[in-house]
């Protein structure tokens, strides 16, 4: 792979964009705006966080209520989807023996 002219110039810019960019980072204004933007990344990290947080609980009420849902609107759902995966697995489970939910 050879270095030509067009690479030469893609890494004088982005080094002159970098050294431009430590020089604005070491005034005033730029301390403040990295400030801010530390602080800013500090509260999308805790509403991220939160979220993460508040997904687990959703999930986990909505496979209830979806439950309940289910058994109530639809009472057979259960039995018809233990045979349709005996109807796959080729087995046959016997109601008698499954665990009540």
């Amino acid at each position: 792979m050879s270095v030509n002219a067009k690479h030469l110039a893609t890494f004088v810019l982005g080094a002159a964009a970098g050294a431009t960019l430590y020089k604005y980072l070491q005034t005033e204004e730029g301390e403040k705006m990295l400030e801010d933007l530390k602080t800013k990344a500090t509260t999308l990290r805790d509403e991220a966080e939160g979220g993460v947080d508040k997904a687990h609980d959703y999930f986990e009420q909505l496979k209830t209520k979806g439950s309940e849902t289910l058994k109530t609107n639809f009472p057979d759902v259960e039995q018809m989807l233990r045979d349709l995966m005996d109807k796959f697995s080729g087995t046959k489970t016997d109601p008698a023996t499954e665990p009540k939910a």
